[in-house]
């Protein structure tokens, strides 16, 4: 209880920092950076925030169901249908999207089929859909680059996106799609939830599977259309996994993770476009999504439990405490076998058998109060000999339960000598060993 409170605490107070380095960019930005927050650049900045909460709530899904690589193909699949859209209706924004939609939709229609009746496993059938989705719009925009009024199209703008065409009310379209896919979502987050981590178990009660899924996939399909413009059909798959995958470092819980991952998206989209802003020639989609694998970097590395920053310093632990116990166990064996658990320990013994750990287990013996000694040997304290012993009972137990536990009836466990019977099996458990121990058949 007390470990899931510090991550509880861990994760709120995480939350709450990174939203006030948001707040706290925009002033450091005008006076240190000399951005000017003109009516283009908040546009811009809101849209990207918005569409950084939206596509990071809803990407948490998709990374979770290990599809991220769905988001990559669904966006790819959108750009025919902008060409298709423009063709039948013009230039007409709602439109292009509706079309981006339909045709993303229908490729994610096509992998199910793909994969429900064929061999071919899902990667291979999101892989067809990425290529061959995008080689079609690939195609559709040469068609148009040819027609006379080519050059009012424009279209090439959603391969990479075009952050600063967006307007007042592109961002109320953000803002209303994205409100209406988290009413949805949470009208369906039980079962939602129950198809992302245990879809066998939904449809063994009864839950309509495949339906639910299909509504899972089209939220994920609405947020891709909506980053088309600003990010583009490249660079938003980022936008969809990437504050995901940052917050999923963080914690395990699914409602922490995706508030976490909406404060990633909406600071990565925000910063971004206002980071894009210091210089004309960076353009605004690539550096959101640059800001936003900063932050996965970021939680890679420096996340508690899951950081390689943390990784590594528990191994340094481990390493120090099992070179330590190790030496306690060698310098005990060797005294007890010449004249008593006090008796001297010449270095050339300790260096011998402790190999390279040896002078990393005598320090921390040392710096416990265990033992003591010089260039020439090395004794147990009082201290050390109290240890020594209790960790060569704790063997003995050790020893007792791997021969005895089938007779005993006692609790399977891992064993692991490296710790106190104690903490690993039950007070009931250890009393028969105790006593097992002490009997006449040991």
């Amino acid at each position: 209880m007390t470990s899931l409170a510090a991550e509880n605490r861990r994760v709120w107070g995480l939350i709450a920092l990174i939203t006030l380095l948001a707040i706290l960019f925009v002033p450091f930005s005008q006076f240190a950076l000399g951005v000017r927050y003109t009516y283009t650049l908040r546009i811009v900045s809101l849209g990207g925030a918005l569409l950084g909460i939206v596509s990071g709530v809803l990407g948490c899904f998709a990374i979770l169901r290990q599809q991220s690589l769905m988001g990559d193909a669904l966006s790819h699949a959108a750009l025919p249908g902008v060409g298709i859209a423009f063709l039948l209706a013009g230039r007409e924004l709602g439109v292009l999207l509706i079309g981006a939609g339909i045709a993303s939709w229908l490729g994610v229609q096509f992998i199910r089929a793909v994969t429900r009746t064929t061999r071919i496993k899902q990667d291979a059938a999101m892989g067809i859909v990425l290529a061959s989705w995008f080689a079609a719009g690939i195609a559709l925009l040469a068609y148009i680059q040819g027609r006379s009024d080519a050059s009012q199209a424009g279209l090439d703008s959603f391969i990479f996106g075009q952050a600063a065409a967006i307007v007042e009310g592109d961002i109320q379209l953000i803002a209303g799609v994205g409100l209406a896919s988290f009413v949805i979502l949470a009208a369906f987050w039980k079962e939602f939830k129950l198809i992302t981590f245990d879809p066998q178990f939904a449809s063994a009660n009864g839950f309509r599977v495949a339906i639910l899924d299909t509504l899972l996939s089209t939220l994920i399909v609405v947020a891709i259309v909506l980053g088309l413009q600003l990010a583009g059909v490249i660079l938003m798959v980022g936008m969809l996994i990437a504050p995901g995958i940052a917050a999923r470092q963080w914690t395990n819980k699914l409602n922490q993770m995706i508030i976490l991952a909406a404060v990633f998206g909406a600071f990565a989209g925000g910063t971004g476009a206002i980071v894009s802003a210091i210089d004309t020639d960076v353009p605004t989609g690539p550096m959101i999504i640059i800001v936003a694998f900063s932050l996965v970097l970021v939680s890679i590395a420096f996340a508690p439990g899951r950081g390689l920053l943390w990784s590594w310093l528990r191994a340094q632990r481990d390493r120090r405490r099992f070179a330590a116990q190790t030496m306690l166990r060698h310098l005990y064996r060797y005294a007890t076998q010449h004249g008593g658990p006090d008796a001297p320990v010449p270095c050339e013994f300790v260096l011998g058998v402790g190999g390279s750990a040896a002078t990393i287990g005598l320090e921390q013996l040392r710096q416990r109060g265990y033992a003591d000694g010089d260039d020439q040997s090395w004794q147990l304290t009082s201290m050390g000999i109290e240890a020594a012993q209790e960790d060569a009972h704790n063997q003995s137990l050790w020893d007792t339960y791997r021969q005895y536990s089938d007779e005993l009836n006692l609790p399977m466990v891992r064993e692991d000598r490296q710790e106190d019977n104690h903490s690993l099996l039950p007070g009931e458990a250890v009393q028969k060993l105790e006593q097992k121990l002490e009997g006449p058949q040991i």
